[in-house]
């Protein structure tokens, strides 16, 4: 089945480069915003796991859904009113999520998040315009203004959709490692072989591994980071050390997400999935690693 006519303009949007100017303003500015990094990782969902835009979404979109079926059924003003406002409400911290997340995307998905984001404002504007309307006692205009707003949401979801399905922004770029990754014990390499300290990189059964070796403990991560599929050995090591704090962690070289070494567990975003870590053994001064539910 084809595609809907006039559906192509994504792809042209994606690479329509006459955005970045106003692309490398906006992000510039929401990173300033954007205050501590302890907030930025409650922004990405770290506690959660799971980005906290898509769950957010939901009030404003469900409120002015439900908005729009109350407008079409008399005396339903002021539930109506009340639902907008919701919706109103609703809108602030799911754009701060929003924001947060989009500001550690990609060059082609920052465009489309956007006009992603355009639209949305949009629609946040003619909903405000709409409550006023609607306590002023103008309850035809306000109901036009909330339907033009529905449908630039709409548009607005679509796009959301696109960069999240089509894009992959937000996703675990890691969820098919344990699909590809052998079962059972695999020999990575000899121990004399790593080097002491530094972050390098293996290949086995075609996964690209992140290997770390500190005397005769090696810690084996996926490579590839559960954010955008930055290759983590690329990246730095932080903590672990004679004069650093924490537990021993890989900073990703793209967008700074950290993982824990020792347990591939995300200590600070954008990254909202943790690596797969393998479990690792010597035989005979060769390191095997095995992970866990594979094959």
């Amino acid at each position: 089945m084809k595609r809907l006519p006039g559906l192509d303009v994504m792809d042209r949007l994606e690479n329509f480069s006459s955005l970045d100017p106003l692309v490398n303003t906006a992000r510039s500015l929401v990173q300033r915003a954007l205050g501590p990094r302890w907030l930025r990782d409650v922004l990405h969902g770290v506690p959660l796991g799971h980005p906290v835009h898509p769950l957010a979404v939901q009030v404003p979109l469900g409120a002015w859904v439900s908005a729009a079926v109350l407008d079409l059924v008399p005396g339903t003003e002021r539930p109506a009113r009340i639902l907008v406002g919701t919706g109103l409400l609703g809108a602030l911290p799911s754009a701060a999520a929003g924001y947060a997340d989009w500001s550690t995307l990609h060059e082609q998905q920052l465009r489309v998040g956007l006009v992603h984001s355009a639209s949305n404002v949009l629609a946040t504007g003619f909903y405000a315009a709409s409550l006023a309307q609607r306590c002023r006692g103008r309850h035809g205009s306000g109901k036009a203004l909330s339907f033009t707003g529905l449908l630039l949401a709409g548009a607005g979801g679509y796009l959301g959709g696109h960069l999240a399905y089509r894009q992959a922004a937000g996703a675990n770029h890691t969820e098919d490692v344990p699909h590809r990754f052998p079962a059972g014990w695999q020999p990575l390499a000899p121990l004399e072989e790593l080097e002491e300290g530094a972050l390098g990189q293996r290949v086995v059964a075609g996964v690209p591994l992140l290997v770390h070796r500190h005397g005769r403990q090696v810690d084996v991560l996926a490579d590839t980071c559960s954010h955008l599929s930055a290759p983590l050995h690329e990246g730095k090591l932080v903590g672990g050390g004679e004069g650093r704090r924490g537990p021993a962690c890989v900073e990703c070289p793209w967008h700074h997400s950290v993982f824990a070494l020792d347990t591939g567990q995300v200590v600070h975003g954008p990254a909202i999935a943790d690596q797969p870590r393998f479990q690792t053994r010597l035989v005979d001064d060769q390191v095997e690693i095995r992970l866990p539910r594979a094959g």
